[in-house]
């Protein structure tokens, strides 16, 4: 039992001492002392690890109120079909993370999806989930960016409702300016192959 008590304290004590840290991350204060039980080095793992950075604030870049467009094909060679909405986007957790909600219209039915954004610091890797209402699955994505984060490549797990198995989606963001980003997702069609099966054209309301 003492040594759980002591554990619960240990944690307390650590969560106080990231959370005042986490406060004072904009002044670049160093990491302060570690708790009992945790040496300085793994304190300031813990630290670096917590703190947002570049990546955190390009993610940031897709805050605030949107309209798009969207362009879908059903198989190659099929006409496209078209569907409009808007977007909501609020940063997480102190810039941590960016959520998103999506409203529009799909196949003339209403349509909502909520999708949370995310890079890890420990993994080195761009995340992403999604849900939306003609599902009841999640779809979760890892992905990279290139240098300058104008264009991000993630490669999407989910369950196929066709085949009832677990399928991949491969989806690439491009960012036009602050105020335009693409979303194109490619996925197998019908003869196995990858095709082109959506377009996000996302434009920030002014």
């Amino acid at each position: 039992m003492r040594i759980r008590i002591q554990t619960a304290v240990a944690l307390a004590s650590l969560c106080l001492v990231l959370g005042a840290a986490a406060l004072r991350a904009d002044e670049k204060a160093k990491a302060p002392a570690a708790p009992a039980g945790m040496d300085q080095a793994a304190m300031e793992a813990m630290m670096k690890a917590a703190t947002p950075g570049p990546q955190h604030q390009h993610l940031a870049k897709m805050v605030g109120d949107w309209t798009f467009t969207n362009t879908f094909w059903m198989a190659p060679g099929a006409p496209p079909q078209q569907s409009t909405g808007t977007m909501h986007a609020e940063s997480l957790l102190g810039g941590r993370y960016v959520q998103h909600t999506w409203k529009g219209d799909m196949m003339g039915a209403p349509f909502e999806g909520r999708g949370t954004d995310a890079y890890d610091n420990v993994a080195k890797q761009w995340e992403s989930t999604w849900i939306d209402n003609m599902g009841t699955g999640m779809m979760n994505g890892t992905g990279s960016c290139d240098e300058a984060m104008k264009s991000c490549t993630y490669s999407n797990e989910l369950w196929d409702p066709m085949t009832g198995k677990k399928g991949s989606m491969r989806s690439v963001i491009t960012w036009v300016s602050d105020n335009e980003f693409h979303n194109e997702m490619y996925a197998p069609g019908p003869d196995g192959k990858e095709m082109k099966m959506m377009e996000i054209v996302a434009k920030r309301k002014m």
